[in-house]
């Protein structure tokens, strides 16, 4: 037998390579096992282990960190203490008391699945054309069809210690199968080596893919619908952007969600089909995938060509509708122990002929609900083309979803961020102040939509904070207002709306006013006091349509305020800016949306307004070199400190971050104490 290091590697590197693949599973879906020996520290003797998926990692980026390790002993063991199915759920926590040293990862619930097989190796997954056979209304025969005698049909029962007694006995009485059909679940296989059992797994699932395609009708969701063809790319992406503020406040009724948009082919083929609307009321089957899900989608039940007053409309019809429905749900299969409704909005929403909108409480596990449900559209592609779908009854799936196991899975979760389900766009965030406010906002837990006019800047600055999932890129001219309103239709799509509005682009030009051209003054003014009037009418019209609020925050200047030497153009525009956070603040409070400024000074260090031939300026003015200008600024001011994009975004964040929930109309200091720039 190998010894333990070999034995974690193979059992990583099968892991990685079958959770690399989304035909062979989905993200965090399925766990893989091996069963090994090692030294135990204490009597030096051998003892065997089993090495497992812990709870919620992913078999794609699995690492030995995310490994269960139990004695096997004491596992197989708990089969003679097992009280029975009504008491299965106390058997998770015995697992902790098969821990070997310090245990690794949580164990999960499948972890008695691949403890009482025999087989030395074990790979349970959730791969969609072994799920399609799953949930196929004559499932047990279709796998008997499909494999013979060499896989096995084991009939639904809940993830849990009698599964594993069951699939168990299953494989002890067919020496001959490689694996078993978990009825409307997925698939378990097994082998000798860890290579053996990988290639049954592949075995398994490939098998059912040719079997599917060989054997399955035409059309399975049914011909065409007159009128439900998908609208061309550029006009179901428009569509899309104006939905998604509206469905986005619609799914976060009961708590502020992050959104995902889809228009992947799967998905509008789907939606055009005239067997969707029964077959989404079914809902899914997997666990895996409607913890994600929800037990069903909404689907809008109008056509993409219908007038957005009338979509707009039918939403909110069909979205009070659902709540109510879900609320039925809960009511009719909950117990007196049963953890509280989570929430009655819908994790799913499809509309004909634009595509899917998702949502979740970060924008990963938002894209991931999509990505689950595309699954459930592929199981059910593959059912209804052998069969009929036959997904598990609703009672099922209401005990997995409200599981007190899920509920204590929940309660293991980190606490969210301040800015947690917040989506920021913040403008001139490739550089300076910008990108210190960017990676702040996003380090505090929101998504962020990094706007600039120069591309490589945005796209570089949207890079360092992390993948798309937490950044976007979108190249914005803020003195056009075409370019605003596509910035916001990228960030809608991208993240579902936007709630927290950064307006940072700026520039400046030091001369003296005989000095200053009217091309100065137009530009600055269009930047500073046109941008920003342009970005926040933008910010406005969604926020109001999401329906939750939101942050505005202007940049401002403490040139705003203090009249210095040969900046007229400039003072004069962030003087416009500064007036703007007034009068929005008082126009826009009734839609809960704050509006808040921030008056800094001499933000030298990583600026690129000074590093343009603003700081050269400046110096000139004040007589002093252009890399002492920093400590020049600091020392005129009463702390002595010099200003830094950082402080910026601190003071942005602490009007955002929560603890200023009641402060509209406000600018802040940030300037390290100049007197002639104190608010009166």
């Amino acid at each position: 037998m190998a010894d333990e290091a070999t034995t974690v590697a193979q059992l990583i590197a099968r892991s990685n390579a079958l959770g690399a693949d989304p035909r062979n599973t989905n993200y965090a879906g399925g766990n893989t096992s091996a069963k090994g020996t090692a030294i135990d520290p204490v009597t030096s003797e051998e003892v065997e282990l089993l090495w497992v998926k812990g709870s919620g990692g992913d078999l794609g980026t699995l690492t030995p960190a995310g490994l269960a390790v139990l004695r096997l002993d004491r596992l197989r063991s708990l089969v003679e203490v097992y009280p029975g199915v009504e008491r299965e759920d106390e058997m998770v926590a015995a697992f902790d008391f098969c821990l070997h040293g310090r245990g690794g990862a949580a164990p999960s619930i499948d972890t008695a699945m691949h403890g009482l097989v025999a087989q030395p190796h074990v790979d349970h997954l959730h791969p969609d054309s072994g799920i399609a056979l799953a949930t196929a209304a004559d499932g047990e025969r279709l796998t008997a069809e499909c494999f013979g005698d060499r896989v096995v049909w084991v009939p639904w029962r809940r993830p849990g210690f009698q599964l594993g007694l069951d699939i168990a006995a299953i494989a002890a009485q067919n020496p001959q199968a490689i694996g078993c059909i978990l009825g409307g679940h997925g698939v378990t296989a097994w082998g000798a080596t860890s290579e053996e059992s990988a290639s049954h797994s592949l075995e398994i699932i490939r098998t059912a893919e040719q079997f599917i395609a060989e054997r399955g009708r035409p059309e399975p969701f049914g011909p065409p619908l007159a009128g439900y063809a998908p609208l061309p790319e550029t006009d179901r992406r428009a569509r899309a952007a104006a939905l998604a503020p509206l469905i986005r406040g619609l799914a976060s009724t009961d708590r502020r969600q992050i959104g995902h948009f889809s228009d992947a082919e799967v998905v509008l083929d789907f939606l055009q089909a005239t067997d969707h609307p029964r077959l989404a009321a079914l809902g899914t089957s997997c666990p895996d995938h409607f913890l994600r899900t929800k037990v069903k989608p909404l689907v809008l039940d109008l056509p993409p060509t219908a007038p957005i007053e009338d979509v707009t409309a039918r939403l909110r019809e069909l979205h009070a509708a659902y709540r109510a429905d879900y609320a039925a749900y809960y009511d009719k299969y909950a117990s007196a122990d049963s953890p509280a409704m989570r929430g009655a909005d819908p994790a799913i929403v499809l509309v004909p002929g634009v595509g899917m909108f998702s949502f979740g409480k970060d924008a990963q596990t938002a894209r991931v609900a999509g990505e689950f449900y595309v699954n459930a559209i592929n199981v059910m592609r593959g059912a209804q083309a052998l069969s009929v779908y036959a997904p598990i009854d609703e009672s099922e799936k209401f005990r997995i979803e409200y599981w007190a196991l899920e509920e204590a899975k929940l309660a293991r979760m980190p606490k969210a961020k301040a800015l947690a389900t917040r989506v920021a766009l913040v403008t001139g965030a490739g550089s300076g102040i910008g990108k210190a406010i960017a990676h702040r906002l996003a380090a505090e837990g929101a998504c962020v939509v990094i706007a600039d006019l120069n591309a490589g800047n945005a796209a570089a600055v949207a890079a360092e904070i992390g993948n798309s999932d937490v950044a976007v890129a979108v190249t914005v001219d803020v003195s056009s207002e075409e370019q605003i309103a596509l910035a916001f239709a990228q960030a809608s799509l991208a993240f579902g709306g936007v709630d927290l509005v950064v307006n940072n682009a700026g520039l400046s030009i030091s001369k003296p006013l005989t000095e200053t051209t009217l091309r100065d003054w137009d530009l600055q003014h269009d930047v500073m006091a046109r941008g920003s009037f342009l970005v926040s009418r933008e910010a406005a019209k969604l926020m109001r349509a999401q329906g939750f609020g939101g942050d505005i925050v202007y940049i401002s200047s403490k040139n705003s305020i203090f009249a210095g030497p040969n900046n007229v153009a400039y003072g004069a525009a962030k003087a416009d800016q500064a007036h703007q956070v007034r009068l929005l603040a008082a126009e826009l409070g009734a839609d809960g949306i704050r509006v808040n400024g921030v008056n800094p000074d001499g933000v030298v260090r990583g600026s690129g307004i000074f590093a343009s031939g603003w700081g050269a300026e400046r110096a000139a003015v004040y007589g002093v070199p252009e890399e002492e200008l920093g400590a020049f600024y600091a020392q005129r001011t009463l702390l002595k400190k010099e200003v830094l994009p950082e402080h910026i975004a601190d003071a942005v964040f602490a009007l955002t971050g929560g603890e200023l929930a009641l402060t509209t109309g406000l600018h802040v200091p940030v300037d390290a104490g100049v007197a002639a720039a104190f608010l009166r």
